[in-house]
């Protein structure tokens, strides 16, 4: 892929960042509603609760999804970082694949099956639980860069005429 110019690597770095955040903290507010239905003995506040999950899970989980995992995709293909280069950027790649699947077709489906219900099981306390765990550590390594570049990140930095430095940081 051709390197992206600077104005438009910034705005879908500004566009993966905002989406990034906003799955994150969409995950948070389902781990508190799936706690609220889960803990309470309040059979109208469960209800009220899986009912406003539904509407998470209807409405933005999928596409918030899909836009973290495919502007984080075009960062790394149209930037030196590049998809492979690097073990974070290949983990945080993984991660994000695993997560959207999970949440389009694992939570999605279980967040359906508890609204109709109008109670929460336990697997649906833990789902979005694992998922924020996830997104924290995801957005860890992105600020922190740890573990240095991949086999093939090594190969390419040793190629004559390689970056030394990776775009993306200006």
């Amino acid at each position: 892929m051709k390197p992206l110019r600077r104005p438009v690597r910034r705005s879908i770095l500004v566009v993966h960042v905002a989406a990034s955040v906003g799955w994150l903290g969409l995950t948070v507010g389902l781990l508190s509603l799936s706690l609220a239905a889960f803990l309470t003995h309040d059979a109208t506040m469960a209800g009220a609760a899986t009912r406003a999950m539904k509407v998470f899970g209807d409405w933005l989980v999928v596409p918030v999804a899909l836009l973290s995992l495919v502007s984080g995709l075009v960062l790394a293909l149209g930037t030196s970082w590049g998809l492979a280069r690097h073990r974070w950027v290949w983990t945080k790649f993984w991660l994000t694949l695993i997560t959207a699947g999970l949440s389009v077709f694992a939570l999605r489906p279980g967040i359906d099956e508890a609204a109709a219900r109008g109670t929460v099981d336990i697997d649906l306390v833990i789902a979005p639980s694992v998922a924020t765990a996830t997104y924290l550590f995801v957005t860890a390594i992105s600020v922190l860069k740890p573990w240095g570049p991949t086999r093939r990140g090594r190969r390419l930095r040793q190629a004559p005429g390689s970056a030394r430095r990776p775009a993306g940081r200006g």
